[in-house]
């Protein structure tokens, strides 16, 4: 390679070829004269309902792309986009959906208590920080130190990373008298079958990220921060479609090819944050929940042979929407209001009474809602040969027995949908409000 051409590819790879964000001038919607745009919101339709603030990278890739700096290129859009770590709340709940997901749960260790568990958000945090900007994961103050290099050509890729906490995790910090009751248990549903070794769990972390390397880089680094102070529970993965794999934003489909998640409460609406966030509670034992949020997580299997024998008009009935494009059966497009009482030539409702969209939606449960937020999962196949295969549901709400529970009661009472799901796995997670700059994520629980 000649001289020039050596010093035009590390020009491209210090600015970005021409056009792209990394060439533009500093002024409007830059920051810090970097010249790289700071902020892009992403919409809705992608998200299930839910929009998240990110950042287009600025220095997101750079504790990578310094490694070999002469063959660094600009990163693409979705590599480029960064979540963030501070905030009111923690990331991963209105953030829009990501291409891959790793839901784990840990137990403390024996012996371990409060202080451990202290020292362990601690770490945590200072990973989850470094790795959802775009750097290498440094390990937490008493971490391995090094990072493992998987997703050493990468920017952030949207990476989130959440924290909660189960109801058991309260008695073995000696923390019992900050225990929410909205962590009591979930009532038995006529679909359970849960398998015990895979659900609840003293400590629950969600990873999110758009590329599958930088969602197992960031599952790994948290599991070598953990040494001996607790054991993974269970773990499971999911999965999305990628961003910009459809020719516009939209909401997602799950394994059924339903879209799924039109119903969502949105950031936009009046009562959203009274829905999904914990208010304000000064001087009660649960104020550290503040901007924080309750996590329902069931893994829920669908019975995909038995399914897909259903002709799609009777696959539509079921759900009570079309399966093209989402609209409901009283007719419109996908965010079209459900007409409940419309009837048909022969006089029977269009929406059938049992169909799942009309038992779950909030005018049938006393205004009821919660931000879904799922990832499909695929396990291979099953000891009944079919495949093992659905969702890992997970929804977000203020109360789990305003929001989950009286909308799961009424569909365990007649939903159409039942038949074709097997709930296999459950958990509840109290997930505090976000670290502000100088805290680590549960720092006003443990520090109380």
């Amino acid at each position: 390679m000649s001289k020039t051409q050596k010093q035009t590819l590390a020009k491209t790879a210090a600015t970005g070829p021409p056009g792209s964000p990394a060439t533009r001038s500093p002024g409007a919607g830059t920051a810090g004269g970097t010249g790289v745009s700071r902020r892009r919101l992403l919409g809705t339709a992608g998200a299930a309902g839910a929009t998240g603030l990110v950042l287009g990278a600025a220095g997101g890739a750079a504790g990578y792309a310094a490694t070999r700096p002469e063959e660094t290129a600009a990163l693409t859009t979705v590599g480029a986009t960064e979540a963030m770590f501070h905030g009111k709340h923690q990331p991963g709940i209105t953030t829009p959906l990501q291409a891959r997901g790793h839901l784990v749960a840990f137990d403390l260790a024996a012996g371990a208590g409060r202080k451990e568990a202290a020292a362990l958000l601690r770490r945590w945090s200072a990973v989850a920080k470094e790795l959802m900007a775009g750097r290498p994961a440094a390990g937490g103050p008493d971490g391995p130190g090094h990072d493992t290099g998987i997703a050493l050509d990468a920017g952030p890729s949207s990476l989130t990373v959440t924290f909660g906490f189960g109801r058991t995790f309260f008695a073995r910090t000696g923390l019992t008298a900050r225990l929410p009751a909205a962590l009591d248990p979930l009532p038995a549903f006529s679909a359970d079958a849960l398998d015990a070794g895979r659900s609840n769990g003293d400590l629950w972390v969600q990873i999110g990220a758009d590329d599958a390397l930088v969602a197992f880089h960031a599952l790994r680094a948290l599991q070598r921060e953990v040494a001996d102070t607790a054991r993974v529970r269970w773990q499971m993965n999911g999965f999305n479609r990628t961003p910009g794999a459809t020719a516009r934003p939209m909401t997602a489909r799950n394994l059924m090819g339903q879209i799924d998640g039109t119903g969502n409460p949105k950031p936009s609406e009046e009562d959203f944050d009274r829905r999904v966030f914990v208010p304000a509670s000064p001087g009660k034992p649960q104020e550290w929940m503040e901007g924080g949020s309750y996590a329902v997580v069931r893994r829920i299997r669908m019975l995909l042979d038995d399914w897909e024998k259903l002709p799609v008009d009777r696959q539509e009935r079921v759900i009570g929407r079309r399966k093209a494009d989402g609209a409901p059966l009283s007719g419109g497009t996908e965010t079209t209001e459900m007409d409940l009482d419309k009837a048909g030539p022969d006089g029977r409702l269009v929406i059938p009474d049992n169909a799942h969209a009309r038992i779950s939606s909030p005018e049938k449960n006393g205004g009821a809602a919660m931000l879904r937020r799922p990832f499909s999962y695929h396990d291979g196949i099953a000891e009944d040969g079919a495949p093992d295969a659905g969702l890992l549901f997970i929804c977000w709400q203020a109360d789990p027995f305003r929001g989950f529970v009286p909308v799961q009661r009424k569909l365990d009472r007649g939903d159409a949908l039942s038949p074709f799901l097997r709930h296999e796995a459950s958990g509840v997670f109290a997930v505090p409000g976000g670290a502000a700059e100088g805290e680590y994520v549960g720092q006003r629980l443990l520090e109380s």
